[in-house]
């Protein structure tokens, strides 16, 4: 398997146009809304652009059994995987806490199986709005997994 592409400089200019527009920052709150959390009471929402600028969503899902419980971003990269969509921009993320939340980091490394290495990061404060854009933290996934393991290193000539 190979390394996931980096975007191109033009990539990452559709990303920044599309994460302002409401389309996007809206989806994580559209996907927040149908998390089931009866248990923790911590909702979270994930929207996953690919490349072709379809957005996918995601949400935790809890269950008794908490091990058995699955977060918004892996939701939103399961999603779009078995539906055939493997090729991301940018993944947007938030709660419903006053600041922003990062991916857990078993979620961090399945973004890392998918995405690339420079693919920004939107940490998205629970009570952003169009009015305060510094409630967006971008970070790429290198930021938030440095030194990973990935595909390619499976591929890496061995002593």
């Amino acid at each position: 398997m190979s390394a996931p592409r980096s975007p191109t400089k033009d990539e990452r200019i559709m990303l920044m146009t599309a994460a302002l527009e409401a389309r996007y920052l809206t989806s994580f709150r559209q996907a927040r809304e149908a998390a089931y959390s009866p248990y923790s009471k911590f909702r979270v929402g994930a929207a996953l652009l690919s490349d072709n600028g379809e957005i996918i969503k995601g949400a935790n899902v809890e269950n008794a059994s908490y091990g058995a419980g699955i977060c918004a971003e892996r939701t939103a990269i399961v999603k779009a995987v078995s539906e055939g969509v493997k090729s991301y921009i940018a993944l947007a993320v938030t709660s419903d806490v006053h600041g922003p939340v990062a991916p857990c980091g078993i979620c961090r490394q399945v973004i890392r199986e998918f995405c690339a290495l420079e693919m920004p990061i939107l940490l998205v404060h629970g009570n952003w709005t169009r009015n305060f854009p510094d409630r967006v933290k971008q970070l790429t996934l290198e930021e938030l997994l440095p030194y990973s393991f990935g595909p390619e290193d499976l591929e890496r000539p061995r002593s």
